[in-house]
């Protein structure tokens, strides 16, 4: 360890460690535009700069390594004339699009001009006129008039993905992010240079004009179109209390988790959890009799389904039950439909009616594309796909959970198969061709709408939180769980106490220790 002064206060730090992340384990924010954790530093903006006992000119704080009993000011009038000057220059080539720019209310160099500059430009020249609309790939559109030459987005092409798709061309005035002709950035995780933007030089277009920043609200959430489980923030708009229906998705973007998934996420999760959050939800309980279509009560719908359950269990035909499951559940969920099904009724047909794999990229991306199995196998469930010919004579009730069952079951075959068991029960995030096979269609909280936790393909359990509930009569699997197990009375005082998903996930690391592997 090094014991140095950072702003006249000891500090103590690992040796090798650089001054920039010394005053980061300090407190102490040190502005920057090219410097990024994930990348080698370069010190091209010039604006982390730190005054120094001892040395004759003012040093870059990112490529700085600290020295037993090293002195550094951070924010003498030295060190702030000097970032006020980087600023200015800045400056005076970016232009005014703050009204208009989707980064402000985010954007570093709005920040660092309210702490550093808030000074008259005395620059007469007319602005470096450059291209403002220039589309290096499919969703990324760059302005180069406000790009500040931070190069993130070119090492990011270099040291992460390794395409080197982009480059900066020229020298001084005249420089500038560029690529070759007729090769855009095309790769698994382009989406990635818009969070590492400092300004709005680099944009999404599915984000473009959308909204302001600043409407958003942020929550914490798990990626779950693949079993990596990476760590997001979905950016959304909770909507207005008199317009039913206006809350909605914006974008989603990394939270960082350097034991997953790093700083970044993968296109494939970024763009298709904003479309599965927000096509074809299911919105209410639906009764599918004959001809006719009948929307009921929860109560009601639940009380139906109890009384056909407890038939089958009074004549000793509960093994005539059959459930088709999904890896979209979350542990606690699997753990109930264990524990009421498996263990409490004794239901022998499970199946699990996931999306096919998808191919692996070789960094985050895997080839099984739902958040749980591992969860699942855990649980001790046998991950088969649906049999037709095991499932339909030996079934009276099934219950169809999670919207996947219908991506596996569009051949001619299935649903006049379907069609003969008396008894189908859909419970479902999003509608489906199944919607109009089965009996009750009962409308489920999608995974960014409830709690609990999911278990990734490494075995690491992460919890998942209720960000925004959509404004339709909806319920997460839990508890429409554990309403049935009390209206079919299968152990009262067992699933009485089970009020949420924390006390079911109590109950469950009591019975599978695995599962109590919290980070």
């Amino acid at each position: 360890m090094a014991k140095i002064f950072l702003d006249g206060k000891p500090v103590e730090v690992a040796e090798g460690t650089t001054v920039f992340k010394a005053a980061q384990q300090a407190g102490i924010a040190i502005p920057h535009f090219c410097y990024h954790p994930a990348f080698v530093p370069e010190g091209s903006c010039r604006l982390c700069l730190v005054e120094i006992e001892g040395s004759p000119k003012l040093e870059l704080s990112c490529s700085t390594v600290v020295r037993e009993g090293m002195k550094v000011s951070t924010q003498s009038p030295t060190v702030r004339e000097a970032r006020r000057g980087v600023l200015e220059f800045i400056l005076a080539e970016h232009p005014l699009d703050c009204p208009i720019c989707d980064k402000a209310g985010e954007c570093k160099l709005q920040d660092y001009y309210q702490d550093y500059g808030l000074t008259e430009s005395v620059f007469r020249e007319f602005k470096e006129k450059r291209e403002k609309k220039v589309r290096i790939g499919d969703k990324l559109i760059l302005d180069r008039e406000r790009c500040v030459l931070c190069t993130r987005c070119v090492r990011f092409l270099a040291e992460i993905t390794k395409t080197h798709e982009l480059g900066l061309f020229e020298r001084g005035i005249h420089a500038e992010i560029g690529g070759y002709e007729n090769e855009p950035v095309r790769n698994g995780y382009s989406g990635n240079l818009v969070d590492l933007c400092p300004v709005g030089a680099i944009t999404d277009t599915d984000f473009r004009f959308k909204t302001r920043p600043w409407f958003l609200t942020k929550g914490e959430s798990i990626c779950p179109l693949c079993s990596r489980g990476c760590n997001i923030y979905i950016d959304y708009h909770p909507g207005f209390p008199r317009v039913p229906g206006s809350a909605k998705v914006y974008r989603i973007r990394p939270r960082t988790n350097d034991a997953v998934n790093g700083p970044w996420i993968c296109d494939h999760g970024r763009y298709g959890f904003i479309d599965l959050q927000q096509k074809n939800r299911c919105q209410t309980l639906v009764w599918n009799k004959g001809e006719r279509t009948a929307e009921w009560s929860w109560d009601k719908v639940l009380i139906t389904i109890g009384e056909r359950v407890k038939a089958l269990r009074e004549n000793g035909k509960t093994n005539r039950i059959s459930l088709i499951l999904t890896t979209w559940l979350t542990n606690e969920e699997l753990f109930l439909i264990k524990k009421i099904f498996k263990d409490g009724l004794g239901v022998r047909n499970v199946f699990f009616a996931d999306p096919a794999p998808g191919p692996e990229d070789g960094f985050l991306l895997r080839s099984e594309r739902t958040p749980n199995r591992r969860g699942a196998r855990e649980m001790g469930f046998d991950l088969k796909a649906p049999d037709l010919n095991a499932l339909v004579p030996d079934t009276d009730i099934l219950f169809i959970f999670g919207p996947h069952f219908a991506g596996i079951s569009h051949d001619g075959a299935w649903k006049p198969a379907l069609e003969k068991i008396p008894v189908k029960i859909l419970v479902t995030s999003h509608l489906n061709e199944l919607a109009s096979t089965a009996d009750f269609v009962l409308p489920a909280a999608f995974l960014a709408e409830k709690n609990g936790t999911l278990t990734n393909a490494d075995g690491r359990v992460q919890k998942i939180a209720a960000i925004a509930r959509a404004c339709f009569d909806i319920r997460p699997e839990s508890q429409i769980l554990l309403d049935l197990a009390r209206e079919i009375r299968l152990d009262d005082s067992y699933f009485g106490a089970l009020s949420a998903p924390e006390a079911v996930h109590h109950e469950l690391v009591k019975e599978i220790p695995f599962f109590g592997a919290l980070p």
